[in-house]
């Protein structure tokens, strides 16, 4: 299989998780045992040269967990509020159909740490934003952001302005 139909795998549904909103569902391609590799080989040839991989809650988990596992490197898991012992940030964001919140389990990124912000999804910026903004709090380097899709119409990419940004596929 080849990425372009491991991307084709990507369901679209609309009106969820409310009306006017159409959800892109990977569920296809992590079921997809070689749509799975294919992807998660082109996401981890993409995040470069760095020394650990942020994934944000919850399906970054699963596409930064294999990306960090087929470089060799640690994993930083963001997540939402109440699930971490022990925090070491948290930033509250929009996204586009409400607002989030995300931690940042403390004393795992060091300063000066090359770290990649992996997600499945960029589509307001909102949640790579604010990924970005808790890893520099505690003085780590973003190198880059690594997403399986871009949802172009709603110009995440914008509020991310001068961050290497590398997606698999816009919609």
């Amino acid at each position: 299989m080849d990425l372009t139909e491991a991307l084709a795998l990507i369901r679209r549904v609309p009106d969820f998780p409310q009306a006017g909103v159409v959800f892109q569902d990977i569920t296809p391609v992590l079921g997809d045992a070689a749509a799975f590799r294919v992807v998660v080989d082109a996401m981890a040839d993409a995040v470069g040269d760095v020394d650990a991989v942020v994934a944000v809650d919850a399906r970054g988990f699963l596409f930064g967990a294999a990306i960090a596992h087929s470089r060799g490197l640690g994993l930083v898991p963001v997540r939402k509020p109440g699930k971490l012992p022990v925090v070491g940030g948290k930033v509250a964001y929009t996204l586009e159909y409400g607002t989030a919140e995300l931690e940042l389990p403390a004393g795992v990124i060091r300063p000066g740490q090359r770290v990649a912000v992996v997600d499945d999804v960029l589509a307001t910026g909102g949640t790579a934003a604010a990924a970005c903004e808790l890893v520099e709090s505690v003085q780590g380097e973003v190198a880059g952001i690594t997403v399986l899709m871009e949802i172009g119409a709603l110009g995440g990419r914008d509020r991310l302005a001068g961050r290497k940004i590398d997606t698999l596929l816009t919609v």
